[in-house]
């Protein structure tokens, strides 16, 4: 079956999305390939399709756990075999996964990068036959990328496994200087790159200063249909603001990643269906969420970077009809995104002495912890040694940059079971609680695979069915396991802290120029950049983000701020210049004209005419009268 029927077949479209067959074409051809994709291109479908045409296995490299479990279950749901491979899986569930990979039982394996430094787990790649290697957000490989994760580097190890397996790289973000990083560290060979256009001709790129920016909010939502997404730095502030909104007669919710996975998915699926318009949310809201008719997107604060908000306002129109973008300012924004960079880089000593802490609190002796992985209470940490959480967390991201641990906050592993015994044992199960005996019947109904694999289940939602308390379930769920009914792993939503080498003394770590001021100086410019899109008036918004992404157009989008504001003004100067002229001709023909005369005379467009005769008029510089114009006498 061909690229096409391959497609109709498994996700019923008759056609490819523009690029995505090309893109295709070079996998199949063995090329190794670059694909810069814009945020909705549809970048999933230039691996998927050709994963499901070549014989083996399709490796997919991506970073959010999230994100890999919505891939592998939307393929499940389309009947396709596909497993992951996470730090959030038990061993239990490790082993069965691997299981399906040697017996043919998958076709796409989702690993995390930090996977592929594991001896273990590259030796057991040698028993599997692999054919396409995908590595998603590969903007994250590149040392200048804006989110530069160091496992990435581990990527090369599995290429050298598997030499002759073609490699496809896919970003919705990158600067041609971080698109020749990617190759360039992937060891590709004469890859095939393309490169689709950051245009997004639907989109109006808005920029709106406003002092009261919550009024602003509500004013853009009240005179816009649609759906909505409102962006905010802190999880504190999608309360508030959602709560306004509420307040106001718009339906609005919170989203951040403190949330339960279950309000979450609320959440998200009553935004998804309508039953909610404004989704308030941090950057933890929008990958993976394919939700076509957006109409808004608006930044209650400025990011960080030109990538961040190319690719956050660009879940907006993604059904090709006109939607807005809308960035709001105020005058202290300036400072405010300048002083991240100072806090993202704290002293060395800090940094040294977080270290210290970190291995003290997990119990690590110098010289040990060697591939270690523990759970890790940041707020705890916090409070006890006293460390604003924000600098806490920035000398964690650069002791992870180098090479020393590995934080993961994205770490709430939900509840999940399966089945112990066999299916004709149920009909004998003796001594088991009624409490116990109604949990197990509501399960057995309501999750499907359960004697096959790892199904993750919600206890609320359990309880709330059996109208009973979560207590109960967890508890016949713990009875359930000691009669060997069923495995169950309960949830936990605690951070994971990972030391990819022995602990080193304080005074040895080194966090080399590379990672502390050379990455420094690129924050600057990306913060730089920002601020350059957001306060300058006379650049074209478009055009400006098309510039940083090394896309240069010479005409104006027509459609930002800036072009509406240039088009207005210059409406105004050629309406007085026409009002001059229509002066200058009254005064040559003092006695006046009649309209039919004047309108050829005068040559001009008939709705500007209309609209200077009128002017002049209602300020007295001209009588009208039966189709005769005259000029008023001084």
């Amino acid at each position: 079956m061909d690229a096409v029927g391959t497609l109709k077949r498994h996700w019923g479209y008759d056609g490819f999305r523009p690029l995505q067959r090309e893109i295709v074409d070079s996998i199949l051809a063995g090329h190794d390939t670059l694909g810069l994709m814009p945020t909705g291109g549809g970048k999933s479908i230039t691996f998927q399709v050709p994963g499901m045409m070549l014989d083996g296995v399709t490796v997919v490299v991506t970073p959010l756990i999230s994100l890999m479990k919505d891939q592998v279950d939307n393929l499940q749901r389309r009947r396709i075999k596909a497993v992951a491979l996470h730090s959030g899986m038990t061993r239990a569930e490790s082993e069965r996964a691997r299981e399906k990979l040697l017996n043919g039982g998958a076709k796409f394996l989702y690993v995390s990068p930090e996977r592929l430094r594991n001896d273990n787990f590259i030796a057991f790649m040698r028993m599997i036959t692999v054919s396409l290697i995908v590595v998603d957000e590969a903007h994250c490989i590149s040392q200048w990328g804006y989110d530069f994760r160091p496992a990435y580097l581990n990527i090369k190890r599995l290429r050298k496994e598997k030499p002759g397996v073609p490699v496809l790289a896919l970003t919705a973000t990158a600067t041609p200087e971080v698109a020749d990083d990617i190759c360039t560290r992937l060891e590709m060979q004469s890859p095939q790159v393309f490169r689709m256009s950051f245009t997004r001709e639907n989109i109006n790129y808005i920029v709106r200063p406003s002092e009261t920016k919550i009024n602003e909010v509500f004013h853009i939502l009240s005179r816009t249909s649609g759906t909505a997404i409102v962006y905010v730095r802190s999880r504190k502030r999608t309360g508030e603001i959602a709560d306004y909104l509420r307040s106001a007669g718009i339906s609005a919710a919170g989203y951040h990643a403190g949330l339960s996975h279950e309000l979450k998915e609320e959440r998200q699926n009553m935004w998804k269906n309508n039953e909610t318009r404004v989704m308030v949310a941090t950057n933890a809201f929008g990958m993976g969420i394919d939700k076509p008719d957006v109409r808004v997107v608006i930044h209650y604060d400025l990011p960080p970077s030109l990538e961040e908000y190319y690719q956050e306002a660009g879940r907006a129109g993604r059904d090709g009809k006109t939607s807005y973008a809308v960035l709001l300012t105020s005058r202290s924004d300036t400072a405010k995104l300048r002083r991240r960079v100072t806090e993202a880089f704290p002293d060395r000593d800090i940094i040294r002495k977080v270290y210290e802490r970190v291995c003290n609190v997990l119990h690590i002796s110098i010289g040990e912890g060697y591939d270690t992985l523990k759970e890790f209470d940041i707020e705890k940490f916090c409070e006890t040694f006293h460390y604003q959480p924000r600098q806490c967390r920035a000398a964690l991201r650069l002791l992870q940059q180098a090479g020393y641990l590995e934080y993961m906050e994205e770490a709430d592993r939900r509840s999940r079971v399966i089945m112990t015994c066999r299916r004709e044992e149920l009909y004998h199960m003796h001594g088991l609680s009624e409490m116990a005996e109604n949990t197990l019947t509501r399960i057995l109904r309501g999750y499907t695979g359960l004697f096959t694999d790892y199904v993750q289940i919600s206890e609320p939602m359990l309880a709330m069915s059996l109208n009973v308390t979560e207590r109960q379930i967890y508890e016949s769920l713990l009875e359930l396991g000691r009669a060997k009914v069923l495995n169950y792993i309960p949830r936990n939503r605690m951070p994971l802290m990972y030391l990819p080498t022995s602990r080193e003394e304080p005074r040895y770590l080194i966090i080399g120029k590379s990672i502390y001021e050379e990455r420094r100086d690129v924050m600057r410019e990306r913060t730089e950049a920002m601020l350059d899109y957001a306060f300058n008036p006379k650049i074209c918004r478009e055009n400006r983000m098309l510039e940083y992404f090394g896309e240069k157009r010479d005409c104006r989008c027509g459609r930002c701020d800036v072009c509406r504001e240039r088009n207005r003004s210059a409406k105004r100067e050629d309406g007085a210049r026409l009002t001059a002229r229509i002066l200058e001709y009254l005064r040559q023909n003092p006695q006046g004209t009649y309209y039919p005369i004047f309108e050829r005379d005068m040559g001009a467009d008939r709705k500007a005419l209309g609209e200077a005769l009128s002017f002049l008029s209602n300020e007295g510089y001209i009588e009208i009268d039966e189709g005769r114009i005259t000029l008023c006498s001084d």
